[in-house]
């Protein structure tokens, strides 16, 4: 076993006290809902498309994720998160939308229109705020530009129910669950940094603080790795991350190099450090994800690629914040 392995294993039994996984087990569970009105038609090739992918029969607790309703006089539940509203051509121009808007809901307007290229705003809109997004048609090819990922969003601290109920839209989760762990683990590791950075306190901390954020982060990834299996379908459990150590040893050695770098180079090698481990970790995410979409490990080569594309765009991040960190800095 290689040194990197035998290190993961290590910190994996100091971090697996702390994985709660009756917790990402309620999180799988959390109810959402998303409501469909429009065009009957693309409403039905909607919600059989978002439940496409259940090996047997669907789950009834999935189906009722979806409900179809009309636009006056409906009341939405606490668990709904988002508005579909499925049209044609000019369908969304003659709608009354303004029924919908009493929800509070943010309103996706998808026109299905034969040929025109999918498009739709960048940000999601607000509650009670519509936007429009056009698809040539109902498919997750198409709506994967946009529709996909905004639904998620919308879906915010229900992601995991939402791969798990909705399998179309699971590699959207997989990767907002792990933006959310990466953003979490460059807080950690420029947290670590600034420690070794402060005198006296650096030199009296400095080791356990560095020693601290392997764990931290090393957690994360761990409970990542879970929460993404856990929105695929696969049940909690912690043994079967066993088999993806090798993922987590090599997060290990990009730690270990961050921390060198800090040392020598000392402003600059704090955001190395975050930038480090932010990347780390969307390697983790990205490579479980890839796992269980495809049956296949990611290769090494893919993996790097994968690491130098995301680290150029953690540096700029990590800066941002290592600069709020000093006097006079942008305030938060």
């Amino acid at each position: 076993m290689s040194a990197a392995a035998i290190a993961a294993k290590d910190l994996f039994a100091l971090v697996r006290k702390g994985v709660d996984t009756d917790a990402v087990g309620a999180a799988a569970r959390k109810p959402f809902r998303f409501l469909l009105c429009g065009d009957p038609g693309l409403v039905a090739e909607m919600r059989t498309l978002l439940l496409r992918g259940h090996p047997g029969v669907i789950p009834p607790g999935a189906a009722a994720t979806l409900e179809t309703i009309a636009a006056q006089g409906t009341i939405a539940t606490p668990d709904a998160r988002a508005v579909l509203f499925m049209g044609r051509g000019r369908d969304v121009a003659g709608a009354q939308l303004s029924l919908l808007q009493p929800l509070g809901l943010p309103i996706l307007c998808i026109t299905v229109d034969a040929g025109a290229a999918p498009s739709g705003p960048v940000t999601v809109p607000l509650g009670g705020a519509w936007a429009e997004y056009v698809v040539p048609e109902l498919s997750v090819s198409a709506l994967r530009t946009r529709v996909f990922a905004h639904l998620v969003e919308c879906a915010r601290g229900a992601e995991i129910a939402v791969g798990r109920a909705l399998p179309p839209l699971r590699e959207f989760v997989a990767a907002k669950l792990t933006r959310d762990a990466a953003a979490t683990s460059l807080k950690v590791a420029i947290a670590s940094a600034v420690f070794d950075h402060v005198p006296i306190v650096g030199l009296v901390l400095g080791a356990m603080a560095s020693a601290g954020d392997i764990v931290a982060i090393t957690g994360i990834q761990i409970v990542l790795l879970m929460h993404v299996e856990a929105a695929y379908g696969r049940e909690p459990d912690v043994q079967r991350i066993w088999r993806l150590l090798p993922v987590i040893g090599g997060g290990l050695g990009w730690r270990a190099l961050a921390r060198e770098l800090a040392g020598f180079v000392p402003v600059a090698g704090i955001a190395i450090k975050g930038a480090i481990a932010y990347a780390g970790t969307i390697v983790v995410g990205e490579s479980v994800a890839f796992f269980l979409e495809h049956g296949d490990h990611m290769t090494k080569q893919d993996a790097a690629l994968l690491y130098e594309q995301t680290k150029a765009d953690a540096m700029r991040f990590a800066r941002e914040v290592v600069t709020k960190l000093r006097p006079g800095g942008a305030k938060g």
